[in-house]
């Protein structure tokens, strides 16, 4: 009984994976806070930047996360069309490089769900790899990476909206994406300890949370 309890206990408690998965998230956040239709290919190069430094240190140990792949390559390949093609190409890429960029988010998290949720990948770091089965682990898992890809879908219609009415852009382009975003944080650093309480039944350990990446 007390196997089957800590198998439910430590990969809820550490499931989110402490902080290393918002890093992941800052070139994203980067971009979406830069970018505008006269600063999107100097937002696109901070975001590289950021993606190959944040991740640098992981891959050199042999760690790849699909999500700082992603930015690489999608900052990667922004900044290329920016260099290469000239200002009237580019007006598609000018006009939606925010919406672009949070549904590649949406699309890539909600992907992994066939696969593997892209949240697991940073909870195996600090997780014992006994628990990396459980049922527990995969539902914290499932949950935490579809809400992330929920919040980024959201980004994306908000920011497209925002294109088709200029008038609301501040509220559709900065409100509704930041307090997506708080929501989103909070709900990852809380959920794990509500659901070891409801499946252990024991009021949870705040204080015991990971360490980041």
């Amino acid at each position: 009984m007390e196997q089957q309890q800590a198998a439910a206990e430590a990969p809820a408690r550490r499931a989110a994976g402490g902080a290393g998965v918002f890093y992941s998230f800052v070139p994203w956040i980067v971009f979406g806070v830069v970018a505008s239709p006269s600063t999107w290919e100097y937002a696109a190069l901070a975001a590289l930047i950021a993606a190959v430094g944040l991740s640098a240190r992981d891959i050199a140990r042999g760690r790849l996360y699909v999500l700082d792949l992603t930015a690489i390559v999608f900052f990667a390949v922004i900044t290329v069309l920016a260099l290469a093609l000239d200002r009237q190409q580019l007006i598609w890429l000018e006009t939606y490089a925010q919406v672009i960029s949070n549904a590649a988010v949406a699309v890539v998290a909600f992907a992994s769900l066939l696969f593997d949720p892209f949240t697991a990948q940073y909870a195996r770091q600090v997780t014992p790899r006994e628990y990396w089965h459980s049922p527990v682990f995969r539902h914290i898992n499932v949950v935490l990476t579809s809400v992330w890809g929920a919040v980024f879908a959201v980004m994306a219609v908000s920011t497209w909206l925002a294109v088709r009415t200029p008038t609301a852009s501040d509220w559709l382009n900065w409100v509704v994406p930041v307090v997506l975003l708080i929501w989103a944080v909070k709900f990852t650093e809380r959920y794990p300890d509500e659901y070891r309480e409801r499946v252990t039944g024991r009021v949870p350990d705040r204080a015991a949370r990971p360490a980041g990446r």
